[in-house]
């Protein structure tokens, strides 16, 4: 039994990869917010595999990883998905807005690691598997800056865990996916800036292309790429043998570039670790 708790359930990458894991034999806890309310229909789905987990909340995920470890006993995996997104110009955004957007996509994990991290850490195995993008390291365009300034921040995080965590059986992965603008909510459900004086004063010189960009980056995927493939993906990662597991794996259908940036990063990354000692925190297939 391996049991495995999906952060941001609710839609999108989160419900996919929770209903592909529960698919592949799975023991599965889906946490979403409000699945009273916002959320009722994705928490009808799940049945008694739901969990309220807010990850802007430490009282929520403590009492979401209780639940979990009461009803199992342990949690094996821990799928870091949740996440927000938001659409305009980075001047527009008050820092409490981009506070608030940190907020999710980082401080959200943080919540959740020292949470699981103990119990992981006494029974000497585990596993991270964090949901980034492709933002990252690849062609991202404008007016997402804040979002892309979290995933990075997020991605940072992401590799010192894996190098502090390795010693203790814990693996790490980073999912990479690209721009899908199909099969998720992050464009649909994205927010703007508070300041509407300023975001209107790029409206005259960047209105169009802001109007444009799902499209723009909607063209580049080719047909019949789907959100599917990221779950799909994170399930084939978690089947595989603990210690074999990739550092890194993209499943980008518009190919921005992000893969070849990173392969380079991991590669002199990797390289550091040997030259000053500490190569074992590296996992063997820390450069892929």
């Amino acid at each position: 039994m391996t049991v495995v708790l999906v952060t941001g359930a609710s839609s999108g990458f989160g419900r996919l990869t929770a209903e592909s894991l529960t698919q592949a034999g799975y023991v599965v806890a889906a946490g979403m917010r409000d699945p009273g309310g916002r959320n009722t229909a994705a928490a009808s789905a799940f049945g008694d595999r739901t969990v309220e987990l807010d990850v802007q909340s430490s009282s929520s995920v403590d009492a979401a990883v209780r639940q979990v470890l009461d009803r199992h006993g342990q949690i094996d995996m821990v799928v870091h998905n949740a996440g927000h997104m938001v659409l305009g110009p980075a001047e527009a955004f008050t820092p409490e807005e981009l506070a608030s957007l940190y907020d999710v996509n980082v401080l959200g994990a943080q919540r959740v690691n020292r949470a699981v991290l103990p119990g992981m850490r006494t029974r000497g195995t585990g596993l991270l598997i964090w949901v980034g993008s492709s933002s990252t390291r690849g062609g991202h365009p404008p007016f997402l800056a804040p979002y892309f300034a979290a995933k990075a921040a997020m991605d940072a995080l992401a590799e010192s865990y894996a190098a502090e965590l390795i010693r203790f059986g814990i693996d790490t992965t980073i999912v990479v996916p690209g721009a899908f603008t199909s099969g998720t909510n992050h464009f649909a459900h994205a927010g703007t800036p508070q300041d509407k004086e300023r975001e209107l004063a790029y409206e005259g010189k960047y209105g169009s292309l802001r109007a444009e960009l799902n499209e723009r980056l909607a063209a580049l995927i080719p047909p019949g790429s789907e959100a599917q493939t990221v779950a799909d993906e994170i399930v084939r990662v978690a089947s595989l043998p603990a210690g074999e597991r990739p550092f890194r794996t993209h499943v980008d259908p518009s190919r921005d570039g992000s893969e070849v940036v990173s392969a380079v990063a991991d590669r002199i990354r990797q390289e550091f670790y040997h030259r000053i000692g500490i190569a074992d925190l590296l996992p063997a297939n820390a450069s892929l």
